[in-house]
């Protein structure tokens, strides 16, 4: 495999990107334990410092910017002190909020999650799932369809995390807006609206959403399997590509004929939150920069687990897995 990695990553960062779906606040208090409640069988943790990062599909857009692509994020959140919280970090981080509805019907999800010794002991999420109002979805597809004549982006990434922005609608009708485009589209789905992007690019489910969106009960993993996957997918999507995360065991990826299974890499492990996130981001890049689905299922594989050795939701690091890649990767 003859490959200039270092051309490849300089190509990225002439790319313009959107990331559309459900952004959120990710809220860190973490602190340590030294005796248990005598109001109840808890313990009781003592808070040493909190962190606000930015989550869901925010960090989507937040790893393609540690890319070196342009980014902007295209959703809708509540008019509440966590959204205009939520902006600011966006913007801190040079991604464009200059499409962000916000919308006094609605709450900006802000997950709290209480760690000590680097384990999660809860998690309390502020939230409404409910989907967005027709009227809000007119006002979310008027600031796509401005985006797209303005910036003519090369890849729109849809982030689904089940929290009301991606309705059927919306999905349907930024697939519809980018094929018109000739603008590549990915996804990375949840359950609830799992068949509902058909003629999307790339298709990035985990097994386990494949699982529970198509009801297989078989816990076997091997290309065969895979592959009837791939099938039953492209018969209700007719998409080109499924790239299918498989937790440790991997990733598998099929364009037509070419289907295989990457291997993980061996991890210290801290935390597989944000890792999905991550995968998408490089796929959708890689994929947009070479058009390899094979090379684009490499490099996603490694960045998502070098992710996973990271506590909570964090973005690549560009140097690191680039240098990754060159000792992974059969680039000569």
């Amino acid at each position: 495999m003859n490959i200039d990695l270092d051309k490849i990553f300089q190509d990225i960062t002439k790319l313009k990107v959107a990331v559309i779906g459900d952004v959120m606040l990710d809220t860190y208090w973490w602190g340590h334990v030294e005796r248990i409640s005598p109001e109840a069988p808890v313990p009781i943790v003592s808070v040493d410092k909190r962190e606000q990062r930015i989550g869901g599909a925010g960090n989507v857009a937040l790893n393609v910017q540690a890319l070196g692509a342009s980014v902007s994020v295209l959703s809708v959140l509540g008019s509440d002190d966590d959204g205009t919280i939520l902006k600011q970090l966006l913007e801190k981080n040079n991604i464009d909020t200059t499409y962000i509805i916000s919308s006094e019907k609605r709450v900006t999800t802000n997950k709290i999650r209480i760690i000590s010794r680097n384990q999660h002991m809860m998690r309390l999420d502020a939230e409404k799932n409910n989907d967005l109002e027709y009227g809000e979805e007119d006002e979310l597809l008027k600031k796509i369809e401005q985006y797209i004549q303005s910036e003519k982006p090369h890849v729109v990434i849809l982030e689904d995390y089940n929290k009301g922005v991606l309705t059927g609608r919306v999905i349907t009708s930024v697939i519809e807006i980018c094929a018109k485009h000739k603008i590549i589209s990915t996804a990375d789905p949840k359950r609830k609206n799992f068949f509902a992007y058909k003629g999307v690019d790339l298709f990035k489910p985990n097994l386990k959403e494949v699982k529970e969106g198509m009801n297989i009960l078989s816990d076997e993993i091997n290309v065969d399997m895979l592959a009837a996957i791939h099938q039953q997918l492209l018969e209700k999507l007719s998409h080109h590509i499924s790239l299918i995360t498989l937790s440790e065991k991997g990733i598998f990826y099929q364009n037509g004929s070419d289907i295989n299974i990457i291997p993980s890499h061996i991890r210290n492990v801290a935390d597989v939150s944000g890792a999905g996130d991550t995968v998408i981001a490089v796929a959708s890049l890689i994929y947009a920069v070479t058009g390899n689905i094979h090379l684009t299922a490499e490099i996603a594989n490694i960045a998502g687990g070098l992710v996973c050795e990271e506590v909570g939701t964090a973005a690549i690091d560009k140097q690191k897995l680039l240098k990754e890649c060159y000792q992974l990767l059969p680039v000569q």
